[in-house]
């Protein structure tokens, strides 16, 4: 580990803990959860779906921003029309509406369009338990799921760290080596702590720009 001078060490502290942020993340809240609206399984899609049967347009205006109200609602009443036709147009009519709402859903996001997921994929467990939470009314399981998540990779830090704390004063590498598991494991906590304690808006990815704007 290369260590900056004190001039440099605000932003060696920001790259550390937007570091420490990325393993959050990945641990707690996955990157995957990004692409969770991209699926034919997701929450976007299921609105597009229940619109259709109900002929309710807002169900899906939720999903966009005011300004792309215009674009749907068009593309949306063209769908309806179109899809009455063979069971071929209803089929391609939905498919260009899903992947119409997802992309303007996506761009409003600030969020790149990668194309429609299929379902049934592997979101990890946070995404389908805070689902469940969120249909069920109970956030017990969920709360579970992450402080049993979050403890043991504390905890694995920690007893990292204090196998190397017990070094020679004189021993300068074994000094090091505690340096070299301390620091990312205070920022690690820090990051916790931060991500926690701090709103956020969006993806998870959104909590990461936020940081490397500061």
């Amino acid at each position: 580990m290369i260590f900056p001078n004190k001039s440099d060490l605000s932003p060696f502290r920001r790259w550390l803990i937007l570091s420490a942020i990325g393993i959050t993340l990945v641990l707690l809240v996955p990157r995957r959860v990004i692409a969770h609206c991209d699926g034919l399984d997701g929450p976007v899609v299921k609105a597009a779906q229940k619109a259709l049967e109900t002929g309710n347009v807002n169900l899906i205006l939720i999903w966009v921003q005011k300004k792309d109200e215009g674009e749907i609602r068009n593309i949306f009443k063209k769908t309806l029309a179109v899809r009455n036709l063979t069971p071929q147009a209803k089929e391609l009519a939905d498919m260009y509406l899903f992947e119409t709402l997802v992309r303007v859903h996506r761009a409003g996001e600030g969020e790149p369009y990668t194309g429609l997921k299929p379902a049934g994929r592997d979101l990890g467990p946070a995404i389908p338990a805070t689902d469940k939470a969120l249909d069920s009314g109970t956030i017990e399981p969920l709360l579970k799921l992450l402080t049993d998540a979050m403890q043991k990779k504390i905890r694995e830090k920690f007893e990292q760290v204090m196998v190397k704390k017990k070094y020679n004063p004189d021993d300068v590498e074994a000094g090091r080596a505690y340096v070299q598991v301390y620091v990312p494991f205070l920022t690690y906590v820090e990051s916790i702590y931060e991500a926690v304690t701090k709103s956020s808006s969006g993806h998870a990815g959104d909590l990461g720009k936020e940081m490397t704007h500061k």
